[in-house]
């Protein structure tokens, strides 16, 4: 990539970005857009503008946004929001105070080394990028003395990293301890998961037996339990239902305003009967649905006493009536084998994943061995495409392979923007591929819950990113160029990696930035939901609840939000020594991302769960294994010039595996568990126990008409001579 690219690349990047947020800032003051701009306020019953649309300023956006404290978010959007931007804002001070250090030493030290001409040649920009290369510690000789100022900015980088870190994991600590001693009633504090509970004794159901073990131990604390069921069946009637309910709804409407018009009898809609309502006979689709309703739910009522009588698992929801005794019985050995009665925390009511409930201790051990040499394989024949992918993309390369393009791609302004695009769009788009599959395999391992679920592919997305990103990238980039002399020399590969890393700076550099302009300035505008939203409004939607579900946002998207971060945090960790004109684009990054995310948090996206702080731990531990990997980098890239005392970085990556060891005894299980201490504050109100059996009771199995005198079904409830509120 010449100089030229590198600026167009940036330049275009930034007029985008500076268009989207022009387009937001019009947009939004829209009455007609209200929804898709302020769904989160909408939904919690505030005042979207806070006054009316023409008294504010274009920018006033920003000054709520940087207005708004760590209450407001919390209040608005939940805590796990709130960690996410500790997170931000704990690398972006990372990087700020880095970037005081290293941008006024490094580059005038690189800059000015006596032997610029002989560097040049050694890089891997073969002269096509001079004017950065002289900036980057490529154009240190070996063996210079000046390398002592790159080995101690490792150092600086080092410790700022973990004081930053500390004071993080001790903030948030104190947020989730807080949070846990609200006096809020919230449902999951009195609840517990069992799951692998041992056969049940002849003569009883795994009811009866699960009510008699949990109140031999609690006794008095011991409200009643929930046996899981497998509710495959009774979903798919109630699904049905509920779909054949909106058509109902939808047609009804239809009907309501044809009257509007003509000689006010208006005019019945009509369905086919057959595949999708394309083809069979045309009936009338107000009284069809409701012939389909009338037959489902006697079924649906039916499959219900089926599912809580004969579908019971031997899995269970146990509830108390202390947050103490919860929280207790959740941190404590049931048996003496760890494969019977194990009790854990139990998620929010939402966030279960009923149907990985009843998989058992051993299935689930060998699940997730064999997922993560899935997920380890899929690493290594990922790398492929992508190293192909991003070397076949330079134009170098590809005239290389294809001759016949030469002509064309040698105009010049189509040159320049293929070179400034082409191969970050690929990588784009190879990487968007990912987390779907990734979250999926999460939940094939039998994880409990959604937000596990989401943290788990969140950390397979790191190494993924890291691995095939970072390092795939980094060989590919001289891939064709160097491949005889890796096969002549394989020891040479660490020697070709040092070397590459120079050059390959800029591609990284292009890279961020075309992440934070247009990735945040496609966030803020909202274009797609937007012009989605319209067309779902104009064409599709009938009902007041279809217009909602068309608005509706989804969350904040962690498991793919925080993966796409730690892969800024490891490139801008990596090149920041050796680069470090990368350091200000990686406070843009993060900047920006503070910026605009903390204005979707507050306006648009609505959680789906709340599991209070527990995505902390995993994204310590990530940022952690960049700065080793960064550290690792430095020593290979310092010793690659043959730099006498390279080895002084060997302490820092034992210090940053102490630093994490000590983090991990000191705050970790304060993550897993509930301190008693939290749980021991009083609440507010006395809990209505009843209430908060109830919200954990499937939608489909949900009825006015379960039978509790039936003591065998999965909800009944056995009387006790204990008081219970």
């Amino acid at each position: 990539m010449d100089f030229s690219s590198f600026l167009t690349s940036l330049a275009t990047s930034f007029v985008i970005f500076v268009v989207l947020m022009l387009v937001f800032i019009w947009l939004s003051r829209k009455q007609g857009n209200v929804v898709v701009y302020y769904p989160n306020r909408i939904l919690k019953g505030m005042d979207p503008w806070q006054g009316y649309p023409s008294s504010r300023s274009p920018f006033a956006w920003i000054r709520e946004v940087m207005s708004s404290s760590e209450t407001d978010i919390i209040n608005i959007s939940g805590l796990d929001t709130a960690v996410y931007f500790v997170f931000l804002s704990t690398v972006l001070g990372i990087l700020v105070l880095s970037g005081i250090i290293l941008l006024p030493v490094l580059l005038p030290v690189a800059a000015t080394d006596v032997n610029i001409k002989s560097a040049i040649k050694n890089t891997t920009s073969k002269g096509t990028f001079d004017e950065l290369d002289k900036l980057s510690a490529g154009n240190v000789t070996a063996k210079s003395p000046r390398l002592w100022a790159f080995l101690v900015a490792v150092y600086w980088v080092s410790f700022v990293t973990y004081y930053l870190l500390w004071k993080a994991y001790n903030h948030v600590s104190a947020m989730r301890a807080e949070a846990l001693m609200s006096s809020e009633v919230r449902p999951q504090q009195f609840a517990v998961l069992v799951r692998d509970i041992p056969a049940v004794p002849k003569g009883q159901t795994i009811k009866k037996h699960v009510d008699m073990y949990f109140e031999s131990i609690y006794r008095d604390e011991f409200y009643r339990s929930m046996v899981v069921t497998n509710n495959k069946e009774v979903n798919k009637i109630y699904e049905e239902l509920e779909g054949y309910k909106k058509k109902l709804a939808h047609a009804e409407a239809i009907y309501a305003e044809s009257k509007k018009g003509g000689n006010g009898e208006g005019t019945k809609p009509t369905t086919k009967t057959g595949f999708l309502g394309l083809i069979g006979n045309k009936v009338d689709s107000i009284d069809y649905f409701n012939k389909k309703i009338n037959e489902l739910v006697p079924k649906l009522e039916a499959e219900q006493k089926v599912t809580l009588r004969e579908k019971q698992q031997l899995t269970a929801l146990v509830f108390f009536t202390s947050r103490v005794t919860a929280a207790s019985a959740a941190q404590s050995l049931h048996a003496q084998l760890v494969d019977k009665w194990m009790v854990i925390d139990a998620p929010e009511p939402c966030d279960l994943l009923w149907s990985n409930l009843k998989i058992k201790f051993f299935e689930r051990q060998l699940r997730q061995y064999l997922i993560y040499i899935l997920v380890a394989l899929t690493i290594f024949f990922y790398m492929i495409p992508i190293g192909f992918i991003s070397a076949l993309t330079t134009l170098s390369n590809l005239k290389k392979l294809l001759p016949f393009i030469k002509p064309v791609v040698d105009i010049g302004a189509l040159k320049t923007v293929l070179e400034a695009y082409l191969p970050q769009l690929a990588l784009l788009v190879f990487l968007a591929i990912l987390p779907k599959l990734l979250l999926f395999l999460s939940k094939v391992e039998g994880i409990p819950c959604e937000s596990h679920a989401a943290r788990a592919a969140s950390g397979k997305y790191f190494y993924f990113t890291v691995l095939n990103v970072f390092i795939g990238v980094t060989l590919s980039g001289t891939l064709f160029s160097t491949f005889k002399t890796i096969q002549n020399n394989p020891k040479s590969i660490i020697t070709v990696l040092s070397n590459s890393l120079p050059g390959n700076a800029t591609f990284f550099v292009t890279f961020v930035a075309l992440k934070f302009f247009v990735g945040y300035g496609l966030e803020l505008s909202r274009i797609v939901p937007l012009i989605i939203y319209h067309l779902k409004r104009k064409y599709l939607c009938k009902t007041e609840a279809e217009r909602k579900e068309a608005w509706v946002p989804g969350d904040l998207g962690y498991g793919t939000r925080i993966p796409g971060d730690m892969l800024v945090i490891t490139i801008v960790f990596c090149y920041s020594s050796i680069s470090p004109l990368i350091i200000p684009f990686g406070v843009l990054y993060f900047a920006l991302g503070w910026i605009i995310l903390r204005n979707q948090a507050l306006n648009i996206y609505v959680p789906k769960y709340e599991s209070y702080g527990r995505i902390w731990p995993h994204i310590f531990v990530r940022v952690v294994a960049a700065l080793i990997l960064y550290q690792v980098t430095m020593f290979g890239y310092i010793g690659s010039k043959k730099f006498f005392y390279a080895p002084f970085i060997i302490p820092l990556i034992i210090i940053s595996l102490i630093f994490a060891f000590v983090c991990d005894k000191k705050f970790y299980r304060s993550f897993c568990n509930t301190a008693l201490e939290a749980a021991s504050h009083d609440l507010k109100e006395t809990p209505n126990m009843e209430h908060i059996f109830r919200s954990y009771i499937p939608k489909s199995l949900s009825s006015e008409k379960h039978d509790e005198d039936q003591s065998d079904n999965a909800l009944s409830h056995v009387p006790r001579t204990v008081s219970s509120v």
